[in-house]
């Protein structure tokens, strides 16, 4: 065992960085870091501003639980931000005249009987902020010159998911729903507890929960005046639209772009094309064809509009960064044959477009030319190979860039550098570190070392990441307990990146494997096509490849070789266990094994349809990459962990995989944490996951054998965590767990 163990408690000293931005000028980044409040359980998202120039540390702006999508007004005085808060003074003091209040002839108020006390509701739409419901996301904003408390701009009653400054700072759009009088009616009865209603297609999403007919909308705000006017032509649809949002982008030249699905069945597809519209709502304009699935939308300084364009029905065909120059929409990353990334999107300096892209397991930047048409040129080499990029954006003015790196030794934390210094190749003298969010944890526990490792499987050179105590020598030590640690997607891919659960694996005399298996993202579209439509194949062999070849190398102990894994990392461990006896114990979680039984019941009928058919159409595919269908080969120790409201993986197939395991006397346990989207919560959650996987391996650790109580027993029961969880992440088919799992 390591000298000294990372604690699980330590899980509270652990801050994520999410959104960032760099103000226009260059000379200040924007982030959001998410912290763990030990006392109330709970994850708390506050808003930082740092210099670039390194000056001084972070300074925190918010002090109230809640903040996202930070954004910089033109002018770089103000940023505006996306929060769940009361309703702020300047909107609950005073009189509130009530918008269908009659005023007699001389303006005395008609109603001589009512209070001089001011109405309980809020003014303007009546939000939930001003009467006794949740807080709903509002845009509210700081002065970073004059100082003091932010300012609330909207008060819409479902809340606002989306926003962009207008050019000159005195307006904003926003993405907002607007049910009518029924809707609104029957949105009440369903909070009430009435009956769930629907007739759409997509009928539950995962993190939204059940879908309803609200429309959403664009509509401006005018920050003086106080007005807010809705565009009735630029709305929302979709199956996803939940999840994608309008993305609402107010351009140069007064245009505001926004995605929509308007096709005839919107609900059957990914499609979500790209809109502009005048800001008076007038001008509706159709920019795309129906073909993609457009996203992060980014206007150059001349008008040409940039975004992120996939294949809505073939999704191992890698994303692409486009330009649309006002005639047409044309790809500039096509020649790469890597799949943009969703972390930065796509980021302009000049006419030079700068995007992130896997590449080779890495999440790396590359440059593409709009004169050059083609050409695209990977940079930043400054990066290095042992840490990853999360998130990236670009100043207005093109002179500075900000990026959050994730170093498994250091943390995560925000850089800075020119933009004229990504092209070095050496360590530039304007890359400098603003932030040591990590600190904590980094200085006083042990963070893993890390190294990249390659083998073959099938004619194909196959690499992954291997995660082991600094202390340890693997050339030299004994061979090593193996957690194999499997990612999501399968459209994903593992690289070096800092990671509570790395540590706290590795602290305890854990190796930790993270295979970059076929079906992948970041090789191409020959790579990710090896694994389409035939799920339980290849990246079993790769696997299983890539075990042999750690314990050939004395690296790993054969006959302790344990894993977990979420979402497809799940799914594929259903597969391993019912085909292979690599693994000692397992922990599939949130994952499907009953492709049949998951169609309809998960939110992922698009994709299913679109890679195996219909289930009644071709039900051998489905019973193919089954591998409930195999449960009769299972011989592992299951530890089956699930969502009860995981709507992309229902709970109901890990029951199914559970009860198929118990049947057979083979010794399993399942956990359902009840109100758990596809992801893990809050951290008291978080936290006993690892505790619950630790003592699963433990129990059945062959090295560790009467040294304590084993898990398995005839009577292995099913538990169940009540507690709440925290607002869940709208994400991606890859792993989310609030350390990034």
């Amino acid at each position: 065992m390591a000298a000294a163990e990372l604690p699980l408690e330590a899980f509270y000293d652990l801050t994520r960085i999410t959104d960032l931005a760099v103000s226009p000028s260059g000379d200040r980044v924007a982030f959001t870091a998410t912290e763990y409040d030990q006392d109330e359980d709970d994850a708390v998202t506050s808003l930082f501003v740092v210099p670039t120039d390194g000056s001084r540390e972070p300074h925190r702006l918010t002090t109230v639980a809640g903040a996202s999508s930070p954004a910089w007004s033109p002018s770089g005085e103000e940023l505006a931000f996306l929060a769940a808060r009361e309703i702020d003074l300047e909107r609950r003091v005073g009189w509130q005249r009530d918008e269908d209040e009659d005023e007699s002839e001389d303006g005395d108020d008609a109603d001589a009987d009512s209070d001089d006390e001011p109405d309980s509701d809020d003014s303007g739409d009546g939000g939930d902020n001003g009467t006794g419901d949740e807080p709903k996301p509002q845009v509210w904003t700081f002065d970073l010159v004059r100082g003091g408390d932010a300012r609330q701009e909207t008060d819409r009653e479902e809340g606002v998911s989306a926003f962009d400054w207008g050019p000159d700072g005195d307006r904003f759009v926003i993405a907002a729903r607007d049910p009518t009088d029924e809707e609104q009616e029957q949105l009440e009865r369903r909070r009430e507890g009435g009956p769930i209603e629907t007739t759409r297609l997509q009928h539950k999403v995962d993190g939204v929960g059940w879908t309803d007919e609200v429309t959403t909308y664009l509509f401006v705000v005018d920050r003086d005046a106080g007005d807010t006017v809705r565009l009735d032509d630029a709305y929302g649809g979709g199956s996803f639209q939940d999840l994608y949002g309008m993305d609402p982008c107010w351009g140069p030249d007064d245009r505001i772009a926004f995605t929509s699905c308007r096709l005839e069945r919107p609900d059957d597809t990914h499609v979500r094309d790209i809109y502009t519209v005048d800001p008076d709502g007038d001008g509706l304009e159709r920019l795309t064809d129906g073909e993609l699935l457009c996203t992060d939308l980014s206007w150059r300084g001349d008008g040409a509009l940039g975004f992120v364009g996939r294949d809505p029905d073939d999704w191992v065909r890698p994303a692409e960064a486009f330009v649309h120059d006002g005639d047409r929409a044309r790809s500039l990353t096509a020649s790469l044959d890597r799949t943009v990334s969703h972390l930065g999107g796509v980021n302009w300096a000049d006419d030079d477009l700068y995007a992130l892209v896997g590449d080779e397991s890495r999440t790396r930047l590359v440059r593409a030319s709009d004169e050059d048409e083609g050409t695209v040129e990977r940079t930043f080499e400054a990066q290095g190979d042992d840490r990853a990029i999360a998130a990236f954006d670009i100043s207005a003015d093109g002179s500075t860039a900000a990026l959050a790196f994730s170093d498994p030794r250091e943390g995560q934390d925000i850089y800075a550098v020119a933009v004229d210094d990504l092209e070095a190749t050496d360590r530039p003298g304007s890359l400098r570190r603003l932030s040591r969010v990590n600190a904590d944890l980094t200085d006083e526990y042990p963070m893993p070392a890390v190294r990249r490792v390659e083998w073959e499987s099938d004619g194909w050179t196959i690499d992954g990441v291997l995660y082991h105590d600094p202390d340890v020598d693997l050339e030299a030590d004994d061979p090593k307990p193996l957690v194999v640690a499997i990612h999501g997607g399968p459209l994903a891919y593992d690289e070096p990146v800092f990671r509570f659960a790395h540590a706290a694996l590795t602290s305890r005399g854990y190796a930790v494997f993270r295979p970059n298996y076929r079906g992948g993202a970041s090789r191409g579209r020959a790579f990710a096509e090896e694994l389409y439509g035939r799920w339980g194949t290849v990246e079993v062999e790769d696997i299983v490849a890539g075990v042999d070849a750690l314990a050939d190398r004395g690296w790993a102990d054969s006959d302790r070789v344990f894993g977990y894994g979420f979402s497809y990392g799940g799914i594929a461990q259903g597969y391993l266990v019912t085909q292979t006896d690599l693994l000692t114990a397992a922990v599939p979680e949130h994952g499907i094994y009953d492709l049949r039984s998951s169609f309809g019941s998960d939110d992922a009928h698009v994709w299913m349809e679109t890679e195996f058919g219909l289930p009644w159409e071709n039900p051998e595919t489905y019973d193919e990459a089954s591998s409930i269908l195999e449960a009769d080969a299972i011989d592992t120790p299951l530890l089956i962990m699930a969502g009860g409201e995981d709507w992309r993986c229902p709970p109901s197939q890990s029951e199914q995989l559970y009860v198929a395991a118990r049947k057979q006397d083979i010794d399993a346990k399942l956990v359902v944490y009840p109100d758990e989207h596809h992801n893990i919560g809050d951290p008291d959650r978080a936290i006993d996951r690892l505790e619950r996987i630790l003592e699963w391996y433990e129990a059945h650790d062959p090295a560790l054998e009467g040294e304590g109580e084993t898990a398995g027993t005839e009577d292995a029961s099913t538990e169940s965590d009540s507690e709440s969880d925290s607002e869940s992440e709208s994400e991606s088919e890859s792993e989310s767990e609030p350390d990034g799992e």
